[in-house]
């Protein structure tokens, strides 16, 4: 059977390849699931079986966004402890969390995934680390809620095995056994982990930090992610008190500490690393540990300003992350770029501690570095998967900006005209096309209130 063609041509294209070739006006030819040609021009009119052929001038192609971190159980509880840092938001939402079920999990997965999903993500990243006894099967509602969505993905199964008795933060009956966690992290990769090249599910091992879990999870947890081939992820420098929490408690930072349990390396990838010396910079450049940026929920959490600009000159692979949108109310990825770009500059003299173009690298092939999957996604290239995004950019809010990159990254949210994932259009003309988005909006609300009247009677 002959492959089917989409061609999309007449628009502007960022590739974010390893030159950062653009093109002015250019095409983009999608054969099956991958990218067959980018170019300057018009597509070649003799093209064969070419099923779609999409008129994308006024607009801009970019790779798919990529999200490297998020929570996506706090979708029903956003809005709450709004001027709380981390600690004491922490402190006032685990008992509210700790009451999550099956179908909350499931319902705020599909308002995490549809918020991301219509504003331009194709490939979007779990850290689920809140697993409470009889809650059902977690794991297994958010992965389906991702597959109904159409977007490419990634479980962090996380887990905490240290309770509030043990000096943790999370309640105990929230929390698992080490030996629980462990076997439920590898049931869960077992089951749901693809390792092909076109993978739409894939699974990392993810206890939750080190407020919140044991030495030894750790330990055996880059254990058991080696021994099955995928991927660790962490919190990690977050915040002060981290500090002097592993300090106190390991006589050392958190890098030194996560270092002694295995936990550097180029499979790995942590989120925040808001507080890093240049010791600690030096170490995930030579170990090439991976960073989740999240500046909108560092700056909602007042945690503070990662040193961006300086991990990606020492050679650190950085991508963006969304959090949990109960530190990001809009959880959505654009306004990440824009973020990281902004919260980046602030200071004396740093006018060009980011730019445009470097910002959109972080949304893309940034993030699919830190994932591990560069090879296959965040830039436009050949051979590549067809994750891509036509951003509309001709309308009053970007019109009088005559660089697409500047208009996308510096200007208001974009309309998404298409987003294709594995050469299957997710979202046309704004509107996700395998769910409703308004029964989502009603059924988040609804498990919202459920948990609020749950936790409320507690």
């Amino acid at each position: 059977m002959a492959v089917e063609r989409i061609v999309i041509e007449n628009c502007a294209i960022a590739t974010v390849d390893g030159g950062d070739t653009e093109y002015a006006s250019g095409h983009i030819v999608v054969a099956g699931n991958r990218i067959e040609s980018v170019g300057a021009g018009r597509a070649p009119d003799d093209l064969e079986n070419v099923v779609r052929r999409i008129d994308g001038t006024g607009h801009l192609a970019t790779p798919g966004l990529i999200n490297t971190h998020h929570h996506f159980y706090q979708w029903i509880t956003r809005g709450l402890a709004t001027d709380h840092n981390l600690f004491n938001w922490l402190v006032a939402l685990y008992p509210t969390w700790a009451r999550i079920d099956e179908k909350m999990a499931y319902s705020a997965a599909q308002g995490s995934l549809a918020m991301m999903a219509r504003g331009g993500v194709t490939t979007a990243m779990d850290h689920h680390y809140v697993y409470p006894r009889g809650s059902g099967d977690l794991s297994g509602a958010i992965i389906r809620a991702a597959r109904e969505t159409g977007v490419r993905f990634t479980l962090a199964r996380g887990s905490m095995d240290r309770g509030k008795s043990d000096g943790g933060l999370p309640p105990d009956f929230a929390v698992e056994t080490l030996d629980g966690a462990l076997a439920a992290t590898e049931a869960t990769i077992d089951e749901h982990h693809d390792a092909s090249f076109d993978a739409m599910t894939q699974i990392a091992v993810a206890p939750c930090s080190p407020f919140s879990v044991s030495t030894e999870l750790l330990r055996q947890g880059a254990e058991l992610a080696r021994r099955k081939g995928v991927r660790l992820h962490t919190h990690g420098s977050e915040t002060v008190e981290e500090e002097q929490f592993c300090k106190e408690l390991f006589g050392m930072g958190p890098t030194d500490y996560f270092e002694s349990t295995g936990w550097l390396g180029e499979d790995v990838w942590m989120a925040h690393c808001v507080h890093m010396n240049d010791s600690d910079i030096a170490a995930f450049a030579r170990t090439k540990t991976g960073v989740a940026h999240c500046p909108s929920s560092n700056a909602r959490l007042a945690a503070g300003i990662a040193r961006v600009p300086d991990m990606l000159a020492a050679g650190v692979p950085v991508g963006l992350g969304v959090d949990g949108t109960a530190s990001n109310e809009s959880g959505e990825l654009h306004t990440e770029l824009r973020n990281a770009l902004l919260i980046n500059r602030l200071g004396a003299h740093r006018e060009a501690a980011l730019n445009a173009r470097q910002a959109l690298r972080l949304g893309t092939y940034g993030g699919a570095q830190v994932l591990g999957r560069a090879s296959q996604i965040g830039s436009l290239e050949p051979g590549k998967l067809a994750d891509l995004v036509l951003w509309k950019l001709d309308t009053l809010a970007h019109a009088s900006i005559a660089d697409p990159v500047t208009a996308l990254v510096f200007g208001a949210a974009a309309p998404v005209t298409l987003s294709l994932v594995n050469g299957r259009p997710v979202v046309e003309d704004g509107r996700l096309l395998h769910v409703d988005e308004d029964a989502i909006a009603r059924s988040t609300r609804e498990e919202a209130q459920r948990l609020a009247g749950i936790a409320g009677r507690d």
